[in-house]
């Protein structure tokens, strides 16, 4: 990140970056080299790159980007966390992603992802993070071992509040974190994986699931259903469960992906899997006189365009050194990873999109026609 790369890169960052640094005070009293450019630089250093902190002074030593110790870079990333939060915002408001009105309610996406840090014998942690929406504020962070009781992803491993919305990926589609969730009178939308999560009829006999879904048939017909999630050790919990039929497009691409990982782990697709690959289901809490099916669909497939981030968040934080014992400095390492991951896409985007160089020709003067 020297030289023209660096120039080129600032390109695609927010027009006030610099601006926010001093809004948000990430350099104030600080000491050494405190210019936004050479302190953002030093932070991707580690966050972008993965370097221990360590190593990060030494490299930003040699590219005579900084003279700072791994002390005062821990400093600068800590005093980051608004700063990376509020260009993570700009970011997502400028691809277009509708972080706008909640209505007044408390909506927020859980998840989680592994990160293995470097060398062979790097750990393996696995993150849980609540942000809401649409601040983009992560209100929980929690860092677990990979393997074990209690590591896993589930609803139970965050505080949840009554009159909550939470909106989660089908990893979650479990019926004792469902629970969980509307024991402490807090409401749930989360994908189904259908083969984890028990669902009845109202009269407790198992609802049949894909004698419904092959009703629905047309492309973008949305049905809905009233049923319960059974758990062993607690009463059942009942909500809708909201179809939506997908294109034959993503139909096919969700079949081939399905067989891939099939094949490679040696398994037979079951017949009932491939007919709810062909729907987006959701099991939801949410009140119905205040969200309709589709107003539900809505809701999730905002949390989907938040998550085409993360998916790439999670191939970045694949890469680094978490600060495990430190709550600022983690939470600006997460919002580093998500600034860079909205960085990475942002590139992506123009680099499929402008030809042959990938970038934006700004402020170029020509004096006479190409021709």
């Amino acid at each position: 990140m020297v030289g023209e790369d660096w120039d080129l890169l600032v390109t695609f960052f927010p027009s006030n970056w610099k601006w926010l640094a001093a809004r948000t005070k990430a350099l104030k009293g600080l000491h050494g080299e405190t210019s936004a450019a050479n302190a953002m630089r030093v932070l991707l250093l580690h966050v972008a790159n993965g370097y221990s902190l360590r190593e990060t002074a030494v490299r930003a030593r040699l590219g005579n980007v900084a003279n700072l110790s791994d002390v005062a870079i821990l400093k600068r990333l800590r005093k980051s966390k608004d700063w990376f939060r509020q260009l993570c915002l700009k970011l997502f408001k400028d691809r277009g992603v509708p972080l706008g009105r909640s209505g007044g309610k408390q909506v927020r996406v859980f998840d989680a992802t592994a990160v293995k840090e470097p060398g062979k014998t790097g750990s393996v942690w696995r993150i849980h993070y609540s942000v809401q929406l649409p601040s983009l504020t992560c209100d929980f962070f929690k860092v677990t071992e990979t393997a074990g009781e209690g590591t896993g992803e589930s609803f139970r491993q965050f505080p949840v509040n009554a009159g909550d919305y939470i909106l989660a990926d089908r990893g979650y589609s479990l019926g004792p974190g469902i629970h969980h969730v509307a024991s402490n009178q807090a409401y749930v939308c989360v994908r189904v994986n259908s083969l984890a999560l028990r669902m009845q009829d109202l009269d407790g006999t198992p609802f049949p699931l894909v004698d419904r879904l092959r009703t629905v048939t047309r492309p973008g017909e949305i049905a809905c259903w009233t049923i319960q999630v059974a758990d062993q050790a607690n009463p059942p919990v009942q909500g809708r469960l909201c179809v939506l039929r997908k294109t034959q497009i993503a139909i096919n691409a969700e079949i081939k992906r399905l067989k891939r990982i099939a094949s490679k782990k040696g398994q037979e697709l079951q017949p009932g899997t491939l007919v709810a690959a062909e729907y987006v289901i959701l099991f939801t809490t949410f009140p119905p006189d205040e969200f309709t099916p589709t107003e539900v669909l809505l809701w999730y497939r905002m949390r989907w365009q938040v998550e085409l981030v993360f998916k790439r968040f999670k191939q970045i934080a694949q890469l680094g050194h978490l600060p495990k014992h430190d709550a600022d400095s983690s939470l600006a390492w997460l919002y580093g990873k998500l600034f860079v991951a909205l960085v990475t896409e942002k590139l992506i985007c123009h680099a499929r999109a402008f030809s042959p160089w990938g970038y934006d020709l700004e402020g170029t003067a020509y004096t006479k026609s190409l021709a």
